[in-house]
């Protein structure tokens, strides 16, 4: 079983910055993929990125490349998702998620087995 915990969320204003983190129970994290995905009201669940686990490869959505970077630190059990030049459509509530899976499916929910309760992030001024 691995549990995880998200934090970091919160009200910005556009253009502004975040860094969530998610902190993940258990011994075997550094043998996980683990991606971060965002559920804006009324809208299905979307993938936002994703880290390998065995070469760290990044997958990131579209809509965030290049102001969003996800990264992990195994000694830490931590995921993190930094978050830059936020926009109001990145308003959302963000979750990570963890799978053993090492592919490219890590895009899309099918091969999560742990998820998060989620942290809601607000860009608004």
């Amino acid at each position: 079983q691995v549990q995880l915990v998200e934090s970091g969320g919160g009200l910005v204003q556009p253009g502004g910055s975040l860094r969530l983190s998610c902190v993940a129970s258990g011994r075997t994290f550094s043998t996980y993929a683990m991606g971060w995905f965002r559920q804006a009201p009324g809208k299905e669940r979307e993938f936002v990125a994703a880290i390998s686990w065995r070469d760290k490869r990044l997958y990131y959505a579209e809509s965030v490349k290049g102001r969003f970077t996800i990264s992990r630190d195994n000694a830490k059990n931590t995921v993190y998702l930094q978050m830059e030049s936020l926009k109001p459509e990145d308003t959302a509530v963000y979750y990570c998620a963890a799978t053993r899976t090492d592919t490219i499916e890590v895009v899309t929910t099918t091969p999560y087995d742990y998820w998060g309760q989620g942290t809601q992030v607000t860009v608004s001024s």
